[in-house]
């Protein structure tokens, strides 16, 4: 097959796109001279450069150039109502003003009341409250190795849970090699971490039972995300989900759901239970905090009890200084309590949304003789789902099922997919990282159909260059 040549494109949307937001590209000139690159999270610095934002609200963004941007990438798909919504900034507004919502550095009521919210939504029976998911997934391995002793953590290549020693092996694909996933993806991690991580294949349920008979004795946890955020969005069979369990369960290690990109986002609770699966320990983040820096670590009481002094501290799982930060656990009460109380009204729109946005998107550059397919889509398990991320497969017949595929150049145009798009979407002010997204409850039919049109102005300037 014929090597795609974008060089002439790229240039062409990097002029023009300097053009149209000269602003941006004068501050971030500035940056750079202060920050790495130019920024503080490595993600959101697109090349030539990120479009600065000075406010938002619902679904759209304004930029420091006045530009009016439709925004589907909400805050690392943690805003599911939309960004800045009047139920949580008004909630905080009215705290500061009774001088509760900085840091105070002693306990409160407010933290029982969301637990009490996280536990009966999740099945969990102990929380503890951190302020990031790296840090939620970082302790739940330790919680893990000392509640069975063991050393080794199994992850699915392609899967992502956080910038930490343990987290940072098996995210990128690399076309090189033996296991395309089979590789650290940070320099300055002992080789005595990255030793003990274990890569599988999502969905692959005969590879994952190969390697609990080669080192289910030595496994301390398996952690998976139910639906594979970085990956590709693509949500776990319902058999390989329970084999996940059953063979846990078989070799005495713990199961650890990372629902900090799918806890709240298809139901009021976590995905697990829509499974019918409750893991050992989840870690949650992202839209449980309603916006706001808060995550957390839940599970069985046996391997929680493990932080406290019942079992004289064994793992040390202070949190920081902002954990249960009162303005992030207000936010954080305040969403979880309103998904709750309106989920039969919030996830069924969500779900007619998140299949429109999709079709839209796949169709607009079909009707170009442009093959597109998004992942994002539910399962037999999954009832509806809100998320979107397109691909250009090279053959229709490719499969869409796990990340070794959709990250290959050989089946997918990964350049075309995450680069182009991304950038050509913004001169036509609509904003999905690298293909990547979700609806909110403020998005409308209407911004669904300003998607369409800006999906199709890109696909006809894409077609002359394939």
């Amino acid at each position: 097959m014929m090597k795609r040549d974008f060089k002439k494109l790229i240039e062409e949307l990097h002029e023009e796109y300097s053009l149209k937001f000269p602003d941006s590209a004068s501050i971030n000139k500035r940056a750079k001279n202060y920050l790495v690159d130019g920024g503080s999270h490595t993600l959101r610095l697109i090349q030539p450069f990120p479009p600065r934002i000075v406010s938002a609200g619902g679904a759209w963004v304004k930029d420091e150039d006045g530009h009016n941007i439709l925004d589907f990438w909400q805050g690392h798909l943690a805003n599911i109502l939309g960004h800045n919504p009047k139920l949580i900034t008004e909630e905080i507004s009215e705290a500061f003003k009774r001088g509760l919502g900085l840091q105070l550095g002693l306990t409160d009521k407010l933290q029982l009341e969301t637990a009490e919210i996280l536990c009966k939504q999740t099945g969990a029976e102990r929380v503890r409250f951190t302020t990031s998911g790296s840090l939620a997934t970082m302790y739940s391995y330790f919680l893990s190795r000392a509640f069975t002793g063991r050393n080794l953590i199994m992850k699915m290549g392609g899967g992502w849970h956080g910038s930490q020693p343990w987290g940072l092996k098996g995210v990128k694909y690399h076309s090189n090699g033996n296991g395309h996933y089979n590789y650290v993806d940070s320099e300055g991690i002992p080789e005595t971490v990255t030793d003990e991580i274990i890569i599988t294949h999502f969905n692959d349920t005969n590879m994952l039972e190969d390697r609990f008979k080669k080192h289910g004795e030595r496994i301390a946890c398996l952690i998976i995300e139910p639906f594979l955020g970085t990956g590709g969005l693509i949500p776990a069979s319902r058999e390989y989900l329970q084999s996940c369990r059953d063979l846990t369960e078989r070799w005495g290690a713990v199961l650890i759901f990372d629902e900090v990109i799918s806890g709240f986002r298809f139901h009021a609770g976590d995905l697990g239970s829509l499974y019918g699966i409750q893991p050992d320990l989840a870690t949650f983040g992202k839209i449980m905090g309603g916006g706001m820096p808060v995550a957390a670590v839940a599970g069985r009481k046996d391997i929680m009890n493990l932080i406290g002094t019942e079992e004289n501290n064994r793992v040390s799982f202070s949190g920081g200084t902002f954990s249960s930060h009162p303005a992030s656990l207000l936010a954080a009460k305040k969403m979880m309590t309103y998904l709750v109380e309106n989920e039969e009204r919030i996830y069924p729109r969500l779900a007619v949304l998140g299949e429109k946005a999709r079709k839209t998107m796949e169709s607009a550059f079909l009707e170009q003789g442009i093959f597109a397919r998004c992942t994002g889509y539910g399962n037999d398990a999954i009832p509806g789902s809100s998320m979107v991320t397109l691909h250009f497969p090279l053959d229709e017949n490719a499969s869409m099922e796990d990340p070794e595929n959709i990250f290959d150049p050989s089946v997918c145009d990964v350049t075309l997919g995450r680069d182009i798009f991304t950038l050509a979407l913004l001169l036509e002010n609509v904003h999905i990282l690298k293909g990547h997204g979700a609806v909110s409850t403020a998005h409308t039919e209407e911004d669904l159909t300003f998607l369409g049109r800006a999906c199709q102005k890109v696909a006809l300037r894409i077609r002359k260059y394939l």
